[in-house]
Order: C-alpha cells, then structure tokens, then sequence
C-alpha cells in the first residue's frame, strides 16, 4: 500500500493541533504533516516528493500571512506532483468571490467552515481521501484501502471498473 501525505496549513498553531489531533487515527496509513504558512507547507511539499510520498489532501486556510490559502491551492492545482491531490478549504474568513475564484480554477473540493466538528471533519477527510484513491490506484492496490476509507465506495469503484473493461 502506498503511503500518501496529508497537508494541513494554517498560521493558528492551535488550530493546526485541533486538526492534527482530529485526523490522529489516520497517522497509521497517511503522512500527516502541519505546517504555518505557505512557505513552510511549500518545504513540506518538497521534502515529500523527494522522499516519494505524494500529497494526496491538503486542507488549507485561506488567510496566511504572505500567499493566501486559495492562491496557494490554484498553484498545487497547475503542478504535475500536486495536481491529483485533493484540495479543502478550512477557514473561517475566506469571501464568496475567493472562494468562487478557487472553485472556477478547480482547485477546490471541499469547504470546511471553521468552527468544526471533529467527527464531520475525519469524515470529510475520509471521504476525500476516498475519492483520491479510486482515481489514483490500481484495482489490486485499492483493496488494501478497504480497511481503512469508505468501503462501498471502494467496492463499487472496482465493481464499476470491473463492468467497464467486461464492456470493451
């Protein structure tokens, strides 16, 4: 089983802990990096790809010092090593223009209001997460993230893939 990255950006240090601390039990499987502002999630990004771990969520504020939140997705958007991963929007601030401008350039998945609940957040991330390994990994790599993400949705992915090259 691959092992992916999970990037979380926010200046807030208590906020990138609350988050971390919500995500906890998938530490097992993911990667799970923290970051306080752009530049630093950029370094993050970089170690990663030379160590062969792709990013595959980043869950980002919007309002950083320096590069905004939503600049920054747009910019993992047009990148070859980043350009799958999927892309949620934590933030408590981010206008409707900003975030019509991230959902014009494709460069957003999911918004997340802040304040949020834990157990909806995990389940977002699962769900997330869910979609980026159906569209990232072969059939047999795939069923060893039953355990782990949403399984029926796995199951149909395979049961829809299978279906698919049956009808070629």
């Amino acid at each position: 089983m691959n092992k992916y990255l999970i990037l979380c950006v926010d200046d807030e240090r208590e906020v990138l802990d609350s988050v971390i601390n919500d995500l906890r039990s998938l530490e097992e499987h993911f990667v799970i990096e923290a970051a306080e502002s752009v530049d630093e999630a950029k370094e993050v990004l970089a170690d990663t790809i030379a160590d062969h771990v792709p990013l595959a969520l980043i869950l980002c504020d919007h309002i950083m010092p320096g590069e905004t939140g939503i600049d920054f997705l747009i910019e993992l958007k047009h990148q070859e090593e980043s350009s799958n991963a999927r892309k949620v929007l934590l933030t408590g601030q981010a206008g409707l223009e900003e975030t019509v401008q991230a959902v014009n350039n494709a460069s957003l998945d999911y918004y997340i209001a802040k304040p949020w609940n834990g157990d909806q957040l995990k389940q977002i991330v699962i769900d997330q997460l869910t979609t980026f390994v159906i569209d990232n990994e072969s059939d047999n790599a795939l069923m060893a993230w039953i355990q782990i993400l949403d399984a029926n949705r796995i199951m149909e992915a395979l049961s829809h893939r299978r279906l698919s090259l049956s009808d070629v």
